[in-house]
C-alpha cells in the first residue's frame, strides 16, 4: 500500500523523536497523531512535517513545544465523578487492610488527578500511610503539577465534580487563592512524587495496591495498550486495583483474562490471584 506523503512524513518525525530524545510515538493510534502533528505543524508555522522534523532535531526548545501536543496536557479534578465514587464504596474498603499504600497514576498530566485522589485518600484517612506516584512523559506538565496551583477560575467547576464524587468536606478548605491563582494544600503535595516515566518504553518501578490510569490508552494502538497493561499488571500487587477510563476496557486485550471487574461501568477492575 502506498502511503501519502504526510504519513510518511509523521512515520519519520516520530521515529526522529525517538532516536533523538528517547519518547516513543510510534505506536500511538495513527489518526489522533496525525491530527496532533498537523496541528503542531500548523501552530508552529512550519511548512511541512518535514520542516517541523528539521527544527525539532536541532532545538530541543521546539521539541518540548511539539510534546505539549503529541501528549494533550487536559484535565481537571474529579473527572469523571462517578469513578471516585466507586473508589470509594468499592475499593478504599479493601485499601483500608493494608497497613502502607502505593498508588500509581499513569500519565497524570498536569496533576489535576493525583491531587483528587490525595483529597479522597485524606478524607477516608488512609493519606498519611500513602505514597502517590504520578509519572507522565511531558517533564512541562510535571512541573506545572508539582507546583500545586491551578486556575482559579477552574474551581468551581472542580468543586460541582467534587461534590458528586462524594466529597465529605468544603473543596475549598483544600486551597487557598495565591499567585493569581488556587495554591493546593502542601499536605496534598507532598503526598505525591512526580517522576517521567514512559509506558512505552519504562519498566516498572514499585509494587502498588492502585494504578489509575484514566484516558491515556485511548490514544495508543492495541500493541501499546497491551504492554501498558502489562506494566500495570506487573506493577500491581496481588488483587490490587486497576482504573481505566471512561472510554476504555480490558476487553479484547491480552489482559482480559488477568483481571476481574469491579464497578464495569466506572472501568475499576481487579487483579486476579496468580495461577497456579
Amino acid at each position: 500500500m502506498t502511503l501519502a506523503v504526510p504519513d510518511i512524513e509523521i512515520r519519520l518525525l516520530v521515529q526522529a523523536v525517538f532516536l533523538r530524545y528517547g519518547h516513543d510515538f510510534r505506536d500511538y493510534a495513527q489518526a489522533s497523531l496525525k491530527r496532533r502533528v498537523l496541528q503542531a505543524q500548523q501552530r508552529m508555522g512550519a511548512a511541512s512535517v518535514s520542516a517541523l522534523q528539521e527544527r525539532v532535531l536541532h532545538d530541543a526548545d521546539a521539541f518540548a513545544q511539539l510534546l505539549q501536543y503529541l501528549t494533550v496536557p487536559v484535565s481537571e479534578m474529579f473527572r469523571d465523578p462517578g469513578y471516585f465514587l466507586a473508589l470509594r464504596r468499592h475499593v478504599v474498603p479493601v485499601l483500608r487492610t493494608y497497613p502502607s499504600l502505593k498508588i500509581w497514576v499513569a500519565g497524570c498530566s498536569t496533576g489535576e488527578e493525583p491531587y483528587s485522589l490525595a483529597i479522597l485518600l485524606h478524607e477516608e484517612g488512609l493519606l498519611e500511610r500513602s505514597i502517590l506516584y504520578a509519572t507522565d512523559i511531558n517533564h512541562a506538565s510535571l512541573e506545572k503539577a508539582k507546583q500545586g496551583i491551578f486556575p482559579l477560575e477552574s474551581m468551581q467547576s472542580f468543586t460541582r465534580n467534587y461534590q458528586r464524587a462524594g466529597g465529605t468536606a468544603s473543596f475549598s478548605d483544600y486551597y487557598t487563592a495565591a499567585y493569581g491563582g488556587a495554591l493546593f494544600d502542601k499536605r496534598l503535595r507532598d503526598s505525591i512524587t512526580f517522576a517521567d516515566h514512559s509506558l512505552a518504553t519504562d519498566a516498572v518501578f514499585s509494587e502498588t495496591q492502585l494504578v489509575s490510569c484514566r484516558n491515556v490508552l485511548i490514544y495508543f494502538n492495541r500493541q501499546l495498550q497491551d504492554r501498558a497493561l502489562g506494566l500495570f499488571h506487573e506493577s500491581l500487587s496481588r488483587r490490587g486495583f486497576l482504573g481505566l477510563g471512561s472510554k476504555e476496557t480490558l476487553d479484547f486485550s491480552s489482559y482480559a483474562d488477568r483481571f476481574e471487574p469491579v464497578s464495569r461501568p466506572d472501568r475499576i477492575y481487579r487483579r486476579l490471584g496468580d495461577r497456579a
